[in-house]
């Protein structure tokens, strides 16, 4: 049960568990130890509530959430970053969630667009936000309006590839201040979370001053770093394509490359072309019929219904919802986001 249910890594295709493929490498790969810890620790951690419709029952219903991407709403930034397929999950949810928004063409700033991921993820980090809005605006004020699929797709790079991105940050700063590209160091998992912030306003002051780097010398460079690189980063064909276009390259031009590359796009898997961003019949339909049940409610109100039309995912169970059911009530009753049924991946 356990293998089936979380073999749906987006970046890379899942081994399965066959003689050929070594039991560490499959482990390893699929991040089932992972997702059987956090089940028993969450089990342990509401087993009153739990036992009253069974152990076998939890287990089935937590898998299957993972299985189907619905297992990271209204999780913590800590978890819904831990693995791939969480982050491709969470990039997912926020689409399904909040593609009515696109489809109207509305228009919303960065604090706009952090307040809707930090409705999925209380504590989602403003840093995060501020990254994708810059790759989408490059060096223009930040309290811009934004397209959803702009900001869409910028938010699908910065947060997917997050640990990458910091590390060509690094690289770049370097080639602009005259570095030998040989000092670049590969961070470890600990020192990431001490890399220079994007967001600074030296780093921003200065980049604001030069025109950018050489393609070719940034290209070798990132070239010479995937192959020291243990985690997931941009196919790097995609990349050479990116830094090809121009005779002169910047950290947010080169970004914003990225983010409209229709392959990196098919390599993570959580959403669709942009030509079809904002085509989904089915779920037209459940909102519709969501917005004609707030409309005739009796205790309905506009501004109910104006965030209820924001929210367009089916009502699903999940082991995490029933944990959070009584802290999630008051929401829920505003119109809030449900988890949806991402089965058709």
């Amino acid at each position: 049960m356990f293998v089936s249910a979380v073999s749906t890594d987006s970046s890379t295709p899942m081994k399965r568990f066959t003689p050929t493929a070594p039991v560490e490498e499959y482990l390893a790969d699929s991040n089932v130890l992972f997702y059987l810890s956090d089940a028993v620790t969450q089990l342990l951690e509401h087993k009153e509530e739990y036992t009253q419709f069974g152990v076998i029952r939890y287990f089935a219903e937590y898998f299957s959430s993972v299985k189907n991407c619905n297992h990271v709403l209204f999780r913590e930034y800590n978890y819904i970053r831990a693995t791939p397929h969480n982050r491709a999950s969470f990039i997912r949810v926020f689409w399904r969630c909040y593609r009515q928004i696109g489809k109207s063409g509305d228009l919303l700033s960065m604090l706009e667009y952090r307040s809707l991921l930090q409705l999925l993820c209380p504590d989602f980090p403003a840093e995060m936000v501020q990254s994708a809005a810059r790759i989408v605006l490059m060096e223009d004020a930040i309290d811009c309006l934004m397209s959803f699929s702009d900001f869409l797709y910028a938010f699908q790079l910065q947060f997917y590839y997050q640990e990458f991105l910091d590390s060509v940050l690094v690289i770049y700063q370097d080639l602009l201040s005259g570095k030998s590209p040989n000092t670049v160091i590969v961070p470890t998992s600990t020192s990431i979370e001490q890399l220079p912030s994007v967001t600074t306003e030296e780093n921003d002051k200065e980049e604001q001053q030069l025109d950018g780097v050489e393609p070719s010398t940034l290209a070798q460079c990132i070239d010479a770093f995937c192959d020291r690189f243990k985690r997931s980063y941009p196919p790097r064909y995609c990349m050479r394509e990116a830094l090809e276009q121009t005779d002169k390259v910047s950290y947010y031009s080169f970004l914003m490359s990225l983010a409209k590359h229709e392959a990196i796009n098919q390599t993570i898997g959580a959403l669709p072309s942009k030509a079809e961003l904002l085509i989904d019949p089915e779920m037209d339909q459940e909102l519709d019929k969501l917005i004609a049940q707030i409309s005739v409610s009796p205790g309905s109100n506009s501004s109910g219904s104006a965030v209820g039309g924001l929210k367009e995912v089916q009502r699903k169970a999940s082991p995490r919802r029933n944990i959070h059911h009584r802290r999630k009530m008051e929401v829920e009753s505003d119109g809030s986001t449900e988890e949806t049924d991402s089965s058709e991946n």
